[in-house]
């Protein structure tokens, strides 16, 4: 397996450190459009498989050209999700196996966000499943902790664990704090505006999918190995638009435990416009210059994957399971806890990133085995869950499940 990793920051650094302890693979190619970014993570491996290249991730054309080049068979996207799109018409166009980690972006219904679906999450990669499938390529999409490993618990669960299945929620929570700083994300500030502002879904049988209001049906959810209860909200995600289609159940949710602090200054960014990415025009020092209010705010923040050294606490990423088994009702919590001080000292990474990282790399290796194989546009749930699970743990990074 040859592989083009797009996107060198604080994920992809982790993907190449992970990656490098496994020998699955022939080559990986390491790209970004900030070129030292691309030669200090291939440097800090001193491994031959690791090459580093300069490419723009919204030029479709050079980056099936870099494909071609290095004769990669498989593009591995780790940039944000404003790149989806045309990172997936790439591999296309080069005949090559594509993973993602979040889907193509949404946009709300116009007349009524807090009801009704617009465009979700995924729908521009699905319209194009059946040409995918049609080629013999597959595209693995929402394939990272959230979603991604937490969807490969739901496929466990309908598989192993129910023999009917009331509702899905994805729950995750950390205690993670920062030092020195009042607020400071452990995760891309862009991604997280995005999915916490936008209007959550929610599945239900018989309705489909709709939205309600941004940090809706607040619940505190008791988290495991010491964390504890965090009051967590609806929020945006891809499980709620993946798991319907390939798992049966009545109901799916996805609920973040953000804080009251994060969600107040989510809604302060909102309110003054911050969160927007049409651009505005503002005074520069050689005229008036057009800037992205969001990406301003994500400039003024701190890069978390340079947080690492001052986090502390653990996240942890899981999902619920309410059905029947054996004709009694039954209720789990599956999850996947990482505890900063271990993903520091092991891979030098922080715990959100790390955590993140290694799923797409076991996914890869799971394609390079044979162990997972398909065509077409598919979620996490559509392959086996056991061959995942196993190998995660023979990662050194096992996971739990907790009878409710």
């Amino acid at each position: 397996m040859r592989v083009l990793l797009v996107g060198a920051g604080g994920v992809g650094g982790a993907i190449t450190r992970i990656a490098a302890r496994r020998p699955f693979f022939e080559a990986m190619v390491v790209a970004d459009y900030d070129p030292d970014r691309a030669e200090a993570a291939v440097a800090a491996l001193d491994d031959a498989r690791f090459t580093a290249e300069q490419v723009d991730a919204g030029d479709e054309a050079a980056v099936a050209r870099l494909l071609r080049w290095h004769r990669c068979d498989v593009l591995l996207n780790a940039t944000d999700p404003r790149f989806v799109m045309p990172l997936f018409r790439a591999a296309r166009a080069a005949g090559a196996t594509y993973l993602d980690m979040a889907m193509s972006l949404s946009r709300p219904h116009a007349e009524r966000p807090y009801e009704e679906c617009g465009v979700k999450l995924g729908d521009e990669q699905f319209t194009q499943a059946a040409d995918w499938e049609k080629e013999g390529l597959l595209a693995l999409v929402g394939m990272g902790v959230e979603p991604g490993l937490s969807d490969v618990f739901a496929r466990y669960a309908a598989d192993e664990l129910f023999d009917e299945i009331e509702e899905i929620g994805i729950r995750d929570g950390a205690n993670l704090t920062v030092d020195g700083y009042d607020f400071a994300p452990s995760f891309s500030i862009w991604t997280t505006i995005e999915e916490c502002l936008n209007p959550p879904v929610v599945y239900e049988t018989g309705k489909g999918w709709f939205t309600t209001e941004p940090f809706s049906e607040p619940e505190v959810f008791d988290f495991p190995e010491g964390i504890g209860p965090v009051e967590c909200v609806n929020v945006e995600h891809e499980e709620v638009l993946l798991v319907p289609r390939w798992v049966d159940t009545r109901r799916v949710t996805f609920k973040y435990g953000l804080g009251r602090e994060f969600v107040e200054t989510l809604k302060t960014l909102h309110l003054l416009g911050l969160d927007r990415t049409d651009p505005v025009t503002v005074p520069g020092p050689d005229g008036p210059v057009k800037v992205s209010p969001r990406d301003v705010v994500a400039a003024c923040l701190p890069d978390p994957a340079t947080l690492g050294e001052r986090m502390h606490g653990k996240t942890c990423a899981g999902t619920w399971v309410k059905g029947v088994k054996d004709g009694a009702p039954r209720e789990v919590y599956l999850y996947h806890v990482v505890d900063n001080q271990w993903s520091m000292a092991e891979y030098g990474s922080q715990a959100v990133v790390w955590q993140t990282a290694i799923n797409p790399v076991v996914a890869l290796e799971l394609l390079a085995t044979g162990a997972w194989s398909g065509a077409g546009v598919l979620g996490p749930e559509a392959f086996p869950a056991r061959p995942f699970l196993d190998l995660l743990t023979d990662y050194g990074s096992p996971w739990g499940m907790r009878e409710q």
